[in-house]
């Protein structure tokens, strides 16, 4: 797995203070999206112990409340195995932190993966530039949903988070 970038303190990209891993590759190439340099799956660097160790440093604090996975997309093919290694990692060592997941693929497409099971919230959907919206929380664009995981597999319903 290959990654453009880790943001430490960000307060966009999920709930609380959180640092944010941006990974490379994405097939979705959505038209405005605000990170096309991360859709290169073979560009940024190689993921390795010294990144892993900079996110768990940073996990360690107590007022981070949690990691992110975005990009690119996380559950791109080249990628989707390796996030859920960490994540599952990161649950183990970390179990009060959450995992917050953008991907542009629909929830009924990848409910079953997972990197979305040991998520905490899914932010799914592609961006669409005709439904940007400043204004939303989480997301850049109307059509994504940002998704409660958990109530989701139980209920079997989506729930968003709130």
């Amino acid at each position: 797995m290959r990654y453009h970038n880790i943001t430490k303190d960000d307060m966009l990209n999920g709930d609380g203070l959180r640092v944010v891993l941006w990974v490379s590759g994405c097939v979705h190439a959505c038209p405005g999206c605000h990170n096309p340099v991360t859709w290169d799956p073979f560009g940024g660097l190689l993921f390795d112990c010294a990144a892993k160790d900079e996110i768990f440093a940073e996990l360690e604090k107590d007022y981070v409340n949690g990691v992110t996975f975005s990009g690119g997309d996380p559950l791109y093919d080249g990628n989707a195995v390796e996030i859920a290694a960490l994540a599952k990692e990161i649950k183990e060592k970390f179990p009060d932190k959450t995992i917050w997941l953008y991907t542009g693929s629909k929830w009924e497409d990848v409910a079953s993966f997972e990197a979305v099971k040991l998520s905490d919230v899914v932010v799914d959907g592609r961006f669409i530039k005709a439904f940007k919206d400043n204004n939303l929380h989480w997301k850049g664009s109307s059509n994504q949903r940002v998704i409660d995981v958990k109530k989701t597999l139980q209920t079997g319903e989506i729930t968003l988070h709130v």
